[in-house]
């Protein structure tokens, strides 16, 4: 049997080492063909049950069995014998399920985790492909590592995808996950070597030049989107992780918490700020600190506080510094009451200014810092506020003061800068006027 194949997929085909096998890449670049190759010419050599998945069953159809099918045809190993048994080296497609059946006993089955039901019936699975993994749930990934299972033979994962945001499970459990502080991979790294194996997990990336069979004008098409969809441009094209949407704090950087604070404290005329934002049950107390270096209109995040589920009580004893700093807390005024109980218990604390249209105001004043340094401690800010993006409206327009998420730490910035006014780009500073603006 012979097959011509992409030159930079030639290892891969044949490289089992690892259980599992991550495959990152643009559109066209041939990656879910390789993976379909590759699995065939495993089961034709070894009998095996493997188990393709997709998040939507239906999508099989036009999709992986599809694909399965063109592959086995080309290789001349499609079984039309019209026999019951297979012939011998052949491979049989059946619809209703979908299903390829090996004249060596192997089998290939098609799942979506749609119908997540049909999943416990499988057993001695050893080797499994979920194609588009990042459109599955995080909790069916897992449930699938459960389910891959078999006494005897190695078990192997295979996950292949176009990249989308850096929020995706995908790329926080192969990749970095800030919030809980988790570092397997820098993509970049990935994207310069183009392979890498860490620990049990092969990564392979590929972009459209690395498909030998692709029309130029297909490539020509994929470049166009560079002027009016960047962020498919950097998906489609370049085959790389990212942020999805526009970034409110595109000036936002976070440096190692030491040098955070060496220059906190080499700030020639350093004011220093706190902001609280309440929560309880699904949002959160956030408490950060801040300092503002007004000459350069840099503002540096050194400190947080972020906890939900606490009563006033647990709060203030979490607190209990600020009592003996004495720092003034600006915190949000829609909550008079719990404001009014850290008075009373000789927190220095004081409502922020909120009036109409004060969301958009907070967030243009934080825009107009050049920079946002963020100490590498601030896990939970760095996590709302460095791939913070706005949500759009039906027609795709940007609304400016309402977020993908709810950064509760961005309200804390926003009440601690309150009397504070960044000068903008005309020059003039320093402390607003009695309005707050």
């Amino acid at each position: 049997m012979e097959k011509e194949v992409n030159p930079h997929f030639e290892d891969f085909l044949f490289d089992w080492n690892q259980k599992f096998q991550v495959l990152v890449g643009g559109y066209g670049s041939s990656k879910s063909y390789h993976v379909a190759l590759k699995i065939i010419l495993k089961l034709l050599s070894e009998k095996r049950k493997a188990l393709v998945i997709r998040e939507v069953y239906d999508t099989h159809k036009d999709s992986t069995f599809s694909l399965f099918t063109e592959i086995i045809e080309d290789l001349g190993l499609l079984d039309e014998s019209g026999r019951k048994k297979i012939a011998k080296g052949k491979i049989r497609p059946k619809e209703s399920p979908y299903e390829l059946r090996f004249s060596n006993g192997s089998r290939v089955i098609f799942k979506g985790m749609d119908k997540p039901a049909k999943l416990k019936s499988i057993n001695n699975v050893s080797l499994v492909w979920v194609e588009e993994c990042s459109e599955v749930k995080y909790e069916g990934f897992k449930e699938l590592i459960g389910r891959l299972r078999h006494p005897t033979l190695r078990l192997h994962m295979i996950l292949s995808t176009n990249p989308v945001g850096e929020d995706n499970w995908t790329f926080k459990h192969f990749f970095k996950d800030e919030k809980n502080k988790r570092f397997i991979l820098d993509d970049e790294e990935l994207y310069k070597k183009r392979t890498i194996v860490v620990g049990d997990t092969y990564y392979h990336h590929s972009v459209a030049d690395d498909n030998l069979f692709l029309p130029d004008s297909y490539i020509t098409q994929l470049e166009e989107l560079k002027e009016f969809d960047p962020d498919l441009y950097r998906v489609a094209r370049k085959g790389r992780f990212g942020i999805n949407g526009i970034r409110v704090l595109p000036q936002f950087e976070v440096w190692k918490h030491e040098e955070v604070i060496k220059k906190v404290n080499n700030i020639r005329r350093s004011m220093k700020r706190v902001g609280m934002d309440f929560g309880f049950v699904e949002s959160y107390n956030a408490v950060i600190r801040m300092a503002i270096d007004h000459d350069k209109k840099y503002l540096y995040i050194y400190w947080e506080y972020y906890k939900n589920g606490q009563t006033d009580d647990q709060t203030a004893e979490d607190l209990a510094e600020f009592k003996k700093t004495k720092e003034l807390i600006k915190a949000d005024n829609a909550e008079p009451k719990t404001i009014k109980y850290f008075q009373q218990n000789k927190f220095n604390m004081e409502g922020a200014k909120k009036f109409q249209g004060s969301r958009l105001q907070y967030t243009k004043k934080v825009k107009r810092f050049k920079k946002i340094i963020c100490s590498d401690n601030c896990t939970n800010t760095i996590y709302e506020l460095k791939g913070l993006t706005y949500k759009k409206n039906k027609r795709g327009e940007i609304i400016e003061d309402e977020f993908t998420i709810d950064p509760h730490t961005l309200s804390a910035i926003w009440y601690g800068l309150d009397d504070y006014e960044v000068a903008d780009l005309k020059g003039g500073a320093g402390i607003s006027n009695a309005s707050g603006w």
